[in-house]
């Protein structure tokens, strides 16, 4: 079963030893049409309207809270709100985010290089040095790390369930999860 989640922030337990915690909101979600186990779900995210949401909204008869659409698969036997007792029984969670995107970052930021000595006029301090071969093959190699856009991309990740307030609909999992705080995510359950 999928799921639509926005990620709160990070707390700890107040066990000995405490455990790092990221704490994630089920999005409101209601089910518009079911194909077997997959099913086109209607979710809430901003305030984005335009014509085909609106068309979409009006075939669906859904209010104009539920204005995006993605295809999960669910628990659900027929269309309405979004089934979230499996949560109750899940203890792995498979996490997909984007990253926080840090835009154009240099050759030290982006891959860890340490750069040249830093006094004794050096004139190499954060620069990423020779990315060339000789005459031959007289080109750069693919593959070379340079600076370039680092960050926003998928990232998934499996994570532990310690807790879930069904009423609340909070998810609490051990460890850490890609992405922003108020960052729209799914989640699988692994196991």
């Amino acid at each position: 079963m999928e799921y639509i989640v926005e990620k709160i922030g990070m707390s700890r337990t107040i066990s000995n030893p405490s455990i790092p915690v990221t704490l994630l909101k089920i999005v409101k979600a209601k089910v518009c049409e079911l194909d077997n186990d997959r099913a086109l779900v209607a979710f809430v995210k901003g305030k984005a309207n335009n014509k085909c949401i609106a068309g979409q909204q009006k075939k669906y008869n859904l209010s104009k809270e539920f204005n995006r659409f993605v295809v999960l698969e669910v628990a659900n036997t027929e269309v309405g709100d979004l089934d979230v007792s499996p949560l109750n029984e899940a203890k792995i969670l498979k996490i997909s985010f984007n990253s926080k995107g840090r835009g154009y970052s240099g050759a030290m930021k982006r891959h860890g290089f340490s750069g040249g000595p830093a006094s004794h006029g050096s004139r190499f301090h954060r620069r990423h040095g020779s990315i060339g071969n000789r005459e031959w093959p007289g080109r750069v190699q693919p593959g070379m790390k340079m600076a370039g856009h680092y960050g926003n991309v998928k990232i998934s990740v499996k994570n532990e369930v310690i807790s879930y307030d069904a009423e609340n609909q909070i998810l609490v999992v051990k460890g850490s999860v890609p992405g922003y705080n108020g960052a729209i995510g799914r989640i699988r359950i692994a196991k």
